[in-house]
C-alpha cells in the first residue's frame, strides 16, 4: 500500500474532512501504539507500512537508548494520549485510532497484527480491533 492510499483510507473510514486531519490521526495513533508495544515490534510493523507512515512508529521506537518492552497503559490512558497528540476529544480520538489500526491491519501481514494484539490488554485490544 502506498502512502496516499493509506492516508486516503484513514480519511474515508474516519470520515475526516481533510488529508491533514487523516495524517494527524495516523501520527497520533501510531506514536501512541509505538509507546505501548515493544520497540522491536514497532520497528517490524513500520517496515511493512509506507515509509512516511512507518516513520511515526520508528521515531518513538528509536527515542529510547535501548529497546523497550512497551509502556503499560489502560484503554483510557491510550486514548487520552492519542487525543493529546491529535487535539481531538478522547471519544473522537478513539474512533480515529480504531480506523487507523484497521488500515494498518490491511496494509500488513496478519501475523504481525496478531503480535501487536497479543501485547495489548484485552480491554485495549477489543477497543482497537473490534470488528
Amino acid at each position: 500500500m502506498q502512502h496516499d492510499q493509506f492516508v486516503g483510507q484513514v480519511q474515508a473510514r474516519a470520515r475526516l474532512g481533510s488529508r491533514g486531519a487523516a495524517e494527524t490521526a495516523t501520527r497520533a495513533s501510531l506514536e501512541t501504539l509505538a509507546e505501548r508495544v515493544p520497540s522491536t515490534l514497532a520497528v517490524n510493523l513500520a517496515s511493512q507500512l509506507p515509509t512516511e507512515v512507518g516513520e511515526h512508529l520508528r521515531r518513538v521506537a528509536f527515542a529510547a537508548d535501548e529497546p523497550r518492552t512497551g509502556v503499560r497503559m489502560s484503554r483510557q490512558e491510550f486514548f487520552d494520549r492519542v487525543a493529546q497528540r491529535s487535539g481531538a476529544d478522547p471519544s473522537k480520538a478513539a474512533y480515529e485510532a480504531r480506523c487507523v489500526l484497521q488500515v494498518v491491519d490491511e496494509a500488513t501481514s496478519g501475523s504481525l497484527t496478531d503480535k501487536v494484539r497479543q501485547c495489548l490488554d484485552d480491554d485495549l485490544d477489543n477497543a482497537l480491533f473490534r470488528h
